[in-house]
């Protein structure tokens, strides 16, 4: 039987006085080892969707289990450690620091982790090796392309082994071949037990991902997990 590591239960979000409704009873499960794509347009609700999913922030009602833990019940602390040994997050913009080098920004992934310096590099160094920038772990960033820059940043993800991952606008910021290569890469962590959760509002991205899930206003649209049962 297979275990949800993403379930929301008629969860809203909102902000303000009088309120905006950013998510208006979303109700979601998403299976270990399933590939989802959350696609809809600027202001249909995915970012706060992810944001909430992710821990970055709380739902206003409703119910939020994240690989079996009640986050709503969660101190800060606790939801830190959530963040860090289970889920790992991939922005559009790369947010890597262009002062140092590669290998060094990935390690950055395993700060509070509490590992030696020297195991933090030889972890790093295998998820570069990972998504093929084996050859180019002491660049710096600036020295990179965008597609290698964004494949540091997945690295930087995943260097911690989360079972979740949450992809904003993975390729948002790339030229098609470098989006193709960053797909890949996707589909190849998802095939070694990953959890990827896409989030986007890219019809063509979210077509090569096997479930999708559009949402709207707030509210989910469609899901073709539900639709095809």
């Amino acid at each position: 039987m297979s275990t949800a590591i993403i379930d929301l239960e008629d969860v809203t979000r909102t902000y303000g006085s009088p309120p905006t409704v950013a998510l208006g009873g979303v109700t979601l499960k998403i299976d270990e080892g399933e590939m989802v794509a959350i696609v809809g347009p600027s202001g249909s609700g995915k970012s706060t969707m992810l944001n909430i999913i992710g821990s970055l922030d709380r739902a206003s009602s409703g119910a939020t289990r994240i690989a079996g833990n009640d986050v709503t019940a969660m101190s800060d602390a606790s939801l830190s450690a959530l963040r860090a040994y289970t889920i790992g997050f991939i922005f559009q913009q790369f947010h890597l620091s262009d002062g140092v080098t590669a290998l060094d920004n990935v390690a950055t992934g395993l700060l509070y982790t509490g590992l030696a310096p020297r195991e933090r590099r030889r972890r790093a160094r295998t998820a570069l090796e990972r998504v093929g920038l084996g050859a180019r772990l002491h660049h710096h960033p600036r020295q990179m392309s965008g597609g290698e820059r964004q494949r540091v940043a997945i690295a930087r993800a995943v260097v911690g082994e989360p079972r979740l991952l949450l992809a904003d606008e993975p390729t948002g910021s790339l030229d098609t071949a470098s989006g193709e290569g960053v797909v890949e890469i996707l589909h190849d962590l998802n095939r070694s037990g990953t959890t990827v959760v896409v989030i986007t509002h890219d019809q063509e991205l979210a077509d090569r991902l096997p479930r999708q899930v559009r949402i709207r206003d707030g509210r989910i649209l469609s899901d073709d997990r539900e639709d095809s049962r």
